[in-house]
């Protein structure tokens, strides 16, 4: 890391089919976001050139073969293909799904390589990438293996963060999955994401449970009783204000969510669905546990919608604000726990 003040911010271009091209340049017709972060679009002139006039869109984009030509304060497009592409707005196709994982491939490589700052994914298609040389169900796997660390899929807003024990595993597998190992990993990995990447000092999480009625004493089911809370007391007796397990079906109708800095969900539905519900169009996927940012809209690629003006870009721009917020975050961090005297001598 090298500087905080205009953050470089590299954009996988997601299905061209869906609304991904839309969401991107809706959020950057606004030039004031160019005084503080540089985007970089893994595409093709071409490519972007047909979403401009498609879209009615007054961008100006600054077309690069080389990260080294890249230009401060412009809307950058990096080339990644050169052939014209013909889209097909709504439609699934494996051709268009080639074009998505050439233009991840590609920005993840500039991530890894520190040529962009964070990364900001548009929404794929999770069928239509798959090929012999790509088997990941989506962006978090397969940046999971490209980038140091252990992800962890995080959604979040301003008032509300979302993380999950088990992400993309089905419902008849999941207690197979839950060990108090994992528990205690993904525990750790949210304590730290909210100290390091949140600036929160003491974070506060809550845990919901296994079962319905987080088991009603072995009634329903015995999970609960057998490795979630003595695995969370373990954990609280180490100093971490770690509470749960909780009833799910009735924590965020309550609003007791809002006592917490976060809530770590054991399946995916159970802690998605309340994100969604309270706060879709707003809410951010924020892989966390990486020693790379990357964010996403929290919406997928909207076939029904796609090529008719309609996509609201209010998620994506949150993503492009929640990584540079967390880059910056991340620095200062790192600045404060290598000298950690900084502080003090400033006050001096």
């Amino acid at each position: 890391m090298v500087q905080t003040e205009n953050i470089i911010v590299g954009i996988s271009i997601g299905d061209l089919n869906g609304i991904g091209s839309e969401i991107i340049l809706k959020t950057f017709e606004d030039a004031r976001i160019l005084d503080f972060c540089t985007p970089v679009i893994f595409a093709s002139a071409k490519t972007m050139t047909f979403f401009k006039t498609h879209f009615k869109s007054g961008i100006n984009f600054h077309n690069i073969n080389n990260i080294d030509q890249l230009a401060i304060g412009k809307v950058n497009v990096f080339n990644c293909w050169n052939a014209p592409v013909k889209i097909e707005f709504g439609k699934a196709d494996v051709k268009i799904g080639e074009y998505a994982i050439k233009s991840l491939e590609a920005a993840t490589k500039a991530l890894k390589n520190n040529d962009v700052h964070v990364l900001v994914t548009a929404p794929i298609n999770k069928h239509n990438i798959q090929s012999e040389n790509f088997k990941f169900p989506g962006h978090t796997d397969y940046l999971a293996k490209q980038l140091e660390g252990e992800s962890l899929m995080f959604m979040v807003t301003d008032s509300l963060r979302v993380g999950l024990l088990t992400d993309h595993v089905p419902v008849k597998d999941i207690v197979g999955h839950i060990s108090e190992d994992l528990i205690v990993r993904k525990i750790n990995m949210v304590y730290d994401s909210l100290k390091r990447d949140f600036k929160i000092g003491k974070p506060k999480i809550a845990v919901l449970g296994i079962n319905p009625h987080t088991g009603d004493n072995g009634v329903i089911g015995h999970e609960d009783d057998a490795i979630l809370r003595p695995t969370l007391k373990k954990i609280k007796e180490e100093g971490k204000l770690v509470y749960g397990p909780y009833a799910a079906d009735s924590f965020f109708g309550s609003n007791n969510y809002k006592n917490f800095d976060a809530i770590i969900a054991t399946y995916h539905d159970q802690g998605l669905i309340p994100f969604k519900t309270l706060s879709f169009g707003q809410g951010v996927n924020y892989t966390a546990g990486l020693n790379k940012v990357r964010t996403s809209p929290d919406h997928g690629t909207a076939y029904e919608i796609a090529g008719e003006g309609k996509a609201d870009s209010s998620s994506f721009k949150e993503a492009v604000f929640t990584a540079i917020q967390i880059y910056k975050n991340r620095f200062d961090y790192e600045e404060l726990t290598i000298n950690p005297l900084k502080k003090a001598n400033k006050k001096v």
